[in-house]
C-alpha cells in the first residue's frame, strides 16, 4: 500500500511545490485548499507529471469544524496519513487596532488552531505505527515581534514553539516534527497580506520551489527546524542579540509602506 501525504494550502506556492516533491517520491498525495478550482487544477497537474494517485479535497480550514470533517473523510477512504504538511495560512498588514477583528480571528484559527487540530488527529496513528513525519510551515517571522503584522508574527512564533516542543516529546517514537521557517518568498501570500510594496519584499526574495526543496530535505532527515537561505539563518540568529524593544522598531521600519515617488 502506497504511503499517504496530506498537504494543506496545496493549490499553489510552497504547499504545491512540496506536494510535487512528495508525489515524485511515490507518495499518494491528498491536496487540501479552500479554492476547489485551483485545487483540481493542481491535482490534475500532479497526476500528469508523476502518474501518481492524487486526491483533492476542497476544505476551508479556517472553519472550526473543518479539521474533523477532513479527518473523517480520510478515514472513510481508508487513508492513514504518513506525512502531514501543515502549510495553510495567511497574513494581513496594518495596525492591529484598525484591522478587522474577524480577519484576525480567522487568521489565528487557520495558522494555529487548525494546524494544532490536524496534528492531534493524525499523530496517535503515527505513534501507533511507529512511523510518521510532520512538517509545520512557520516563518522567519517566528523569531521576532512584528508590528503592522502583529497577529501573523505571533501565530508563526506559536507554530515554531509548538513544533520544537513536539519534536522533543516524540524522540524515540519513530515520528519526527519539522518546522520550516522561510523568509520572504514569492507566492500569493504578499498579495493577500498587502505587503508587496514594503521594504521587506523588495530586492531578491526566494522562490517557492527552492524553499520547498530545503523543507523537504529537512522533513525527510527529521530536522527539528529548517531555515532556508544563509541570510535568513543569519538573521534568525542575530535577532536574539538585539534588545526586544529595538527589534520591534526595526521590524516595523521594514514593514512600513513607502509612498511612491513621482518622477519629474
Amino acid at each position: 500500500m502506497s504511503r499517504c501525504a496530506l498537504i494543506t494550502g496545496a493549490s499553489g506556492g510552497i504547499g504545491y511545490e512540496l506536494a510535487k516533491l512528495l508525489a515524485q517520491e511515490g507518495y499518494r498525495t491528498v491536496l487540501v485548499a479552500r479554492s476547489e478550482q485551483k485545487l483540481v487544477e493542481a491535482a490534475r497537474e500532479l497526476h500528469q507529471l508523476f502518474h501518481s494517485s492524487v486526491t483533492a479535497i476542497a476544505k476551508d480550514l479556517a472553519l472550526p469544524s473543518a479539521p474533523e470533517e477532513l479527518f473523517a473523510e480520510l478515514l472513510r477512504q481508508g487513508m492513514a496519513v504518513d506525512v502531514l504538511v501543515n502549510n495553510a495560512g495567511f497574513g494581513t498588514h496594518g495596525l492591529f487596532a484598525e484591522t478587522e477583528l474577524a480577519v484576525q480571528l480567522e487568521m489565528m484559527q487557520l495558522n494555529m488552531v487548525a494546524l494544532t487540530h490536524l496534528t492531534r488527529l493524525v499523530l496517535p496513528g503515527m505513534i501507533e505505527r511507529k512511523s510518521g513525519k510532520i512538517l509545520n510551515v512557520a516563518s522567519t517571522a517566528a523569531f521576532q515581534p512584528g508590528p503592522l503584522m502583529a497577529v501573523y508574527y505571533a501565530s508563526k512564533a506559536y507554530v515554531l514553539s509548538f513544533s520544537e516542543a513536539l519534536a522533543n516529546e516524540l524522540e524515540g517514537a519513530g515520528v519526527t516534527v519539522t518546522a520550516l521557517c522561510p523568509g520572504p518568498t514569492r507566492t500569493f501570500f504578499q498579495e493577500r497580506a498587502g505587503v508587496g510594496d514594503t521594504p521587506l519584499m523588495r530586492g531578491r526574495i526566494a522562490d517557492a520551489a527552492s524553499v520547498a526543496r530545503e523543507g523537504f530535505r529537512g522533513l525527510m532527515a527529521g530536522a527539528p527546524v529548517v531555515i532556508p537561505g544563509f541570510r535568513n539563518k543569519l538573521l534568525a540568529t542575530s535577532v536574539r542579540l538585539l534588545p526586544r524593544r529595538l527589534l520591534a522598531r526595526v521590524v516595523r521600519r521594514i514593514q512600513e509602506k513607502r509612498p511612491h515617488r513621482l518622477m519629474a
